[in-house]
């Protein structure tokens, strides 16, 4: 996790976010990718004696993430890009944000926690039990969807309630959502009539 240091227009145009890391810093480059709280950002600036990067948001950014209700202090998930050459778990999360869901219910059982989301339709659609959600940036399995309630919940178990932002925030708060790529490709080629020319053929 890091920490908001700064954000807001440095310029009329330029929306700029300075958020404060340890362990992201390591070995960063001008350019990187570091996904904040699951939405992919370029690295335009860091400083390894303060333990610092900027990133700057674009509007459509801004529009279709969370990110703009952060403050100065409030601390967000990050993620350095995938290297090829890494042992790879969970599923294939690309930093692009679907959308976003607002938290309806928290609720613990046992150390673990149950999270519930409500989210648009449009998203709802792509999401499936025991399937893939990237919520926040965290890879995460669905337990439950829940149609004529426009929700879907998650569990999330001691260790990673103690590692990511979600159990710090509270109901009515929103969440980034990045759904599994697979099923729009899925959707995607049914669409296009792909299925009935194989069939065809």
């Amino acid at each position: 996790m890091g920490q908001i240091k700064q954000l807001g227009y440095d310029k009329p145009d330029s929306f700029t976010m300075k958020i404060q890391a340890k362990l992201i810093l390591e070995d960063i480059n001008l350019g990187d990718s570091i996904s904040v709280n699951g939405t992919c950002l370029t690295v335009a600036d860091f400083d390894t004696q303060n333990l610092e990067f900027s990133v700057g948001l674009a509007p459509e950014t801004l529009r279709k993430t969370s990110l703009i209700e952060l403050e100065q202090g409030s601390l967000v998930n990050l993620e350095r890009a995938l290297r090829p050459t890494t042992r790879m778990g969970g599923h294939f999360v690309q930093g692009h944000v679907d959308g976003t869901g607002e938290i309806v219910e928290l609720k613990t059982e046992g150390d673990s926690l149950w999270v519930k989301v409500k989210t648009a339709k449009e998203i709802l659609r792509y999401i499936v039990p025991k399937g893939f959600i990237a919520v926040d940036g965290t890879s995460l399995t669905v337990v439950d969807v829940v149609d004529e309630e426009g929700c879907f919940n998650f569990m999330l178990v001691a260790y990673t309630q103690q590692n990511v932002v979600i159990p710090l925030k509270k109901v009515g708060q929103k969440v980034n959502l990045e759904v599994d790529i697979l099923g729009k490709y899925v959707e995607r080629l049914l669409s296009s009539g792909f299925v009935d020319s194989i069939k065809s053929s």
